[in-house]
């Protein structure tokens, strides 16, 4: 995998619908990936319905990127956006948005695993390949291109059963309740957690934002001050320590932490001030965007996935090197230009998707 450099901030992300096109091509009438369409150029959508984060920004901003470089060689020619704060039923709607203005593939961040299996029909009935990322779905019209996101998430759960050990007590800030990657993380975490004999005394639901995160984990100390550990996941890490450090709790209360530029920074301020502090930061790569669209390119070009390839509908992606208290100095060193929101980054390069076709 390779780490991806500076990302320009994405002003544009909340406008809405945005378009990126070389000029010298044209876009087909209808959605197809059928024969004749089989050497491109290819019209690529995407369908994201949450914005509310720096993570779905970066995700948008790496994949446009990926596209640029794909139109210079003239396999895409346009890239159409879909993007906005939208329920099940805005998502439909952008989904067929994007089937109308022919795209031969869309990329998909969903909002359900399996609300959105009617579109999915809709869409593969017009010749359209469907690629979910971020979070999998059910559909058996759509591949997934993902992490695993609950083993994303018994990684950090390991971690912290491991600092509080057997019997410990510790509270959850999760994300966005019923989202199916904060289904797919608590279903990990908890497995892990009832395994080594640590009880979740409560839980509650941040929307993977620092400032709420902060919030939420304030307000679950105050009932719950003596526990020994907070299990965070990603977008609110750096809220939530902020919650321990102004309760004075950060040396007796362990912390997953997250693979992102601003808890990096205050995990290292925090080593300074005591060497044995530690934390744990598994990287979710907003650059799976681009490596859905490299897997989406060669199934448009007509190629089959080598044997073993697929678990089911799903081709897993390997989770980024964890970041850890051994590691960290190198992996801070090379991330600690980036502005804080900035998520440690990889993504497959084109010669390692190929591997995963005949």
């Amino acid at each position: 995998m390779t780490t991806r450099p500076r990302l320009p901030r994405l002003s544009a992300l909340a406008a809405g619908a945005i378009l990126i096109s070389a000029t010298a091509c044209t876009t087909p009438e209808s959605g197809g990936g059928g024969e004749d369409d089989a050497q491109g150029p290819f019209t690529i959508g995407l369908s994201n319905g949450f914005i509310g984060s720096e993570w779905r920004e970066q995700m948008l901003a790496t994949l446009q990127e990926a596209v640029a470089e794909y139109e210079a060689e003239g396999v895409v020619d346009e890239l159409v956006v879909e993007s906005a704060d939208v329920d099940v039923n805005g998502q439909i709607q952008q989904i067929r948005n994007l089937v109308n203005s022919g795209v031969d593939a869309i990329i998909v961040n969903p909002n359900s695993p399996t609300a959105l299996d009617q579109v999915f029909a809709e869409a593969a009935d017009q010749g359209i390949m469907i690629v979910a990322i971020d979070q999998a779905v059910t559909s058996e019209h759509v591949t997934n291109v993902v992490i695993d996101q609950g083993e994303w998430a018994a990684t950090g759960a390991r971690w912290l059963a491991g600092e509080v050990g057997e019997g410990g007590e510790v509270i959850a800030v999760n994300g966005i309740d019923g989202h199916p990657a904060n289904e797919a993380r608590w279903e990990g975490a908890s497995a892990v957690f009832e395994e080594a004999g640590v009880e979740v005394v409560a839980n509650d639901f941040a929307e993977w934002d620092q400032a709420t995160g902060q919030q939420v984990t304030q307000n679950l100390l105050a009932s719950h001050p003596d526990v020994d550990g907070v299990f965070v996941q990603d977008g609110m890490a750096l809220g939530a320590l902020q919650a321990l450090e102004a309760e004075d709790l950060v040396d007796d209360v362990a912390i997953t932490g997250e693979a992102r530029v601003g808890f990096m920074r205050r995990w290292a301020e925090q080593r300074e001030e005591d060497p044995e502090y530690s934390s744990i930061g598994v990287p979710n790569p907003p650059a799976g965007s681009v490596s859905a669209l490299h897997v989406v390119v060669r199934m448009l070009e007509g190629r089959e996935f080598a044997p073993d390839a697929l678990d089911g509908n799903t081709l897993y992606l390997p989770i980024p090197e964890t970041v850890t208290d051994e590691n960290f100095d190198e992996r801070f060193a090379a991330v600690e230009d980036e502005a804080d929101t900035y998520a440690v980054d990889g993504h497959l390069t084109p010669e390692e998707a190929d591997a995963y076709f005949q």
